[in-house]
């Protein structure tokens, strides 16, 4: 699968590893940064979703998306942990659950530039799950850059890989493509946000680490089993 990742906000907070423990498979380790583990809240909006090679489908291949993640390790790689991923589509909800075993939720979003700020609202409406939802904006306010090798912004951003639990307990990973991160700070401006309460985290506070990038392209792999 080929995609392109546009406005996306990466709103990252320190965590306990014993908080997140019991929300990821044993086998996979909860890799940290200088001593913390880190859940992000990342709102941005999908394009050219397609299998590679085949052109965009109207109405299919655009949406918005917000996940919810940390960062583990299997034996061999690091990579990305969902804990959810909402997004705008129905096919794109279902065919993620179907080929990635990746929990994708139904959701409504609103967006919209205005005065230099993304406005961002979402909220879940999947049925039979809680109606969580985040209500923001954000803005880039410096120059791009690229992480520097040992930073923690290179730890949050550059991952390669990501992990995926099967319903029989089998967990996988697919290798990601993409090139190094372009980078800018950022500000939020937070109204009101639930995604972290199903893992029972409350982020009262602003978050240390915001960034933006303006687009990103990216292919995936199928699934591979990780090596445990």
């Amino acid at each position: 699968m080929q995609m392109n990742w546009l406005d996306l906000c990466f709103l990252h907070w320190p965590v306990r590893v014993a908080d997140l423990r019991p929300f990821i498979p044993s086998a996979l380790e909860v890799d940290t940064y200088d001593g913390w583990a880190w859940v992000a809240l990342v709102p941005f909006t999908m394009s050219g979703v397609k299998p590679l090679g085949f052109p965009d489908i109207p109405g299919v291949s655009a949406f918005p998306e917000f996940n919810v993640r940390t960062y583990v390790r299997d034996r061999a790689v690091g990579g990305v942990w969902f804990f959810s991923l909402d997004a705008g589509h129905p096919l794109a909800v279902r065919a993620a659950r179907a080929f990635f075993h990746l929990p994708y939720f139904d959701a409504t979003f609103e967006r919209r530039w205005e005065r230099g700020w993304c406005h961002y609202s979402m909220r879940r409406t999947h049925r039979g799950c809680p109606g969580v939802h985040f209500e923001g904006r954000f803005r880039p306010v410096g120059e791009v850059f690229r992480s520097q090798p040992g930073s923690l912004e290179e730890f949050l951003t550059e991952r390669y890989w990501l992990f995926s639990e099967h319903p029989d307990g089998r967990v996988f990973r697919a290798r990601v493509f993409h090139e190094h991160w372009p980078l800018q700070p950022a500000e939020v401006e937070l109204d009101g946000h639930t995604m972290e309460a199903p893992l029972g985290l409350r982020f009262s506070g602003p978050p240390p680490s915001v960034l933006f990038a303006a687009r990103l392209k990216t292919a995936a792999q199928l699934l591979e089993p990780a090596e445990l």
